[in-house]
Order: structure tokens, then sequence, then C-alpha cells
């Protein structure tokens, strides 16, 4: 399925929806949608963060857990559909982040479900957290999605251009 950049705060990725995913009625089992956000998750840092997630752990002996989690199930996807991932890093601390996960179907307004997901980086030595490097956290800055101030900004600089 295909992966691109959305516009400077979103990394965005189609995925189809087979039938390992799905429940009896013909529907994601809604567990589906967090292996869906993980293998995202996994391509972000991989295509587009440029990071080799493979020796994030094996070489780096870094780890990044979630710690917590937030989902809101919104509406059905089914088997054959084709949905779009569309990942912003929402916030980036000194060892976590939080990051937001919206899937819809193929209008953008067809939101099936959105996630809300702190990770922290780990040791995978002493299992503590330690700062997150600096050539991630640099990559992860691209795709911050724009502030509450920054939007108030531009909705006041289109209502002056009309």
């Amino acid at each position: 399925m295909g992966t691109e950049r959305t516009g400077q705060a979103g990394f965005r990725q189609d995925k189809q929806i087979w039938f390992h995913h799905c429940d009896p009625a013909g529907i994601v089992f809604y567990p589906q949608y967090l292996l869906l956000m993980n293998e995202v998750l996994q391509d972000w840092f991989q295509t587009a963060l440029g990071v080799d997630y493979a020796g994030l752990f094996a070489e780096r002996r870094i780890g990044i857990p979630t710690i917590r989690l937030e989902c809101d199930f919104l509406a059905p996807s089914r088997l054959g559909d084709t949905v779009a991932f569309t990942l912003t890093v929402q916030r980036i601390g000194t060892s976590s982040f939080e990051l937001r996960f919206e899937c819809t179907g193929q209008e953008p307004q067809d939101v099936r479900v959105r996630i809300r997901a702190v990770l922290v980086t780990m040791s995978l030595d002493d299992h503590r957290s330690v700062p997150i490097p600096e050539d991630i956290r640099k990559a992860m800055e691209q795709y911050c999605a724009p502030s509450q101030e920054s939007r108030e900004a531009s909705n006041v600089k289109e209502e002056e251009a009309k």
C-alpha cells in the first residue's frame, strides 16, 4: 500500500483491510487497529524518520514501549476496504512523545478511528527511560502537528485575505 507524507504535519499510509483483520461480522475487530497502528509506527521510523527500526533495538538497545493509549472507534471498516492512517506528533518531551493516529476511509471526513499514544524511549539494558536520541528528535520535529497558536494565526491570515 502507498506511503506518503502529507503536508508539513503528517505521515500517511494506506492499509488494506484483509480477512485476518475482521471478526465474524465482517468488520475490523477493534484490537486489529492497534496492530495496524504499530505497523504504521514502524514504517514511519524506517521510511520517514530514516531510523533503522530493528537496529534501534538490536544495536542501539533502545525500546519504545507505549505507556498510554486512548482509542475512539467512530465507524466500522470492512473486509476489502482501503483505509488511510495519518500519524502526527503532538508533543515531544525529554524521553517521551505523544502521537496521534487517524484512520479514515477514502474521504478524509470518513473517520473510522482516532488513537492517541504516548511512547517512551527506554534502555533495554536497565528498563529505565532515556532521553530521545537527538537524530530521532530532529526527524520527529518535521511531523509535529501545528500548534493551536499557529492554527489561529493561519485562520486570521485567511480571514484578512478575504
